[in-house]
């Protein structure tokens, strides 16, 4: 049997180092086939802040990429599938199982949330039931991607999570003395607030627990995960594991 082969966009610069590495390490040890694109099909370069800590002075601990995280993206980092990239517009959804949609927050990360390109490919892999996975801002790009046929966002039926505003306005107001607006994305609108505008209803946007701890192999109950038949959608690094596990059980359940 051939492995199954999963599509995973990337910025130029800005992904979370956690939210590529951690999935991109637990699925290569399954033996799934990991294909990266970029916008120009350079390397990619994950935010530095949060992989180095650097600028995040006494919050470095609670902000930036855990150990196990650095090491998986270090180790991915000189990997053939990662160094090597295609360019967004050198694929298509047929030659792919499934797609991976990591976030990122720092203002770069716009050029992979705004592609017109990678948009149509998400919404290729919704109009053939393909399996799906966001995190964090990943789920941005998922929103604002279209469904032919109906013209609304390919989320406009499904549940799913999300960074929370909560998440996101504390990351900000703790580090905006020193840092502006780095946390925000988009300083007129907050992650949460933009998926739940194109849902058909915003209760279909399932905040989960209180996310105060980051998961683990060992402490799975402590992320979050909402899984929507051929969807599974995250809030932020600390429900990583659980994201990747459900994506993995998703892919071998088709």
């Amino acid at each position: 049997m051939s492995k199954k082969r999963i599509l995973i966009p990337l910025p130029s610069y800005g992904c979370d180092p956690s939210e590529v590495a951690i999935p991109s390490k637990i699925l290569i040890e399954k033996g799934f086939d990991l294909v990266f694109i970029t916008p120009d099909g350079k390397k990619a370069e994950a935010d530095q802040i949060m992989l180095t800590g650097k600028s995040l002075g006494l919050l470095k601990s609670a902000l930036a990429a855990r150990k196990d995280a650095v090491e998986a993206y270090q180790e991915l980092s000189i990997g053939k599938s990662f160094s090597s990239p295609l360019k967004y517009t050198d694929v298509s959804e047929h030659d792919f199982d499934a797609l991976l949609l990591p976030g990122g927050h720092d203002k770069p990360v716009k050029e992979y949330l705004e592609s017109g390109i990678l948009q149509k490919l998400v919404g290729d892999f919704f109009a053939n039931n393909k399996a799906v996975a966001a995190i964090c801002h990943g789920v941005v790009l998922a929103a604002r991607s279209k469904d032919k046929q109906t013209g609304k966002s390919v989320l406009y039926h499904y549940r799913t999570t999300a960074l929370l505003k909560s998440q996101e306005l504390l990351a900000y107001n703790l580090t905006r003395l020193w840092m502006g607006d780095y946390y925000l994305t988009y300083p007129e609108i907050t992650v949460e607030d933009e998926v739940k505008s194109v849902l058909q209803n915003s209760t279909q946007f399932i905040q989960g627990p209180k996310s105060i701890l980051r998961d683990d192999f060992q402490h799975l109950s402590r992320g979050f995960v909402l899984r929507d038949r051929n969807f599974v959608s995250a809030r932020w690094p600390g429900d990583v594991y659980n994201f990747s596990l459900q994506f993995i059980e998703m892919l071998e359940s088709k």
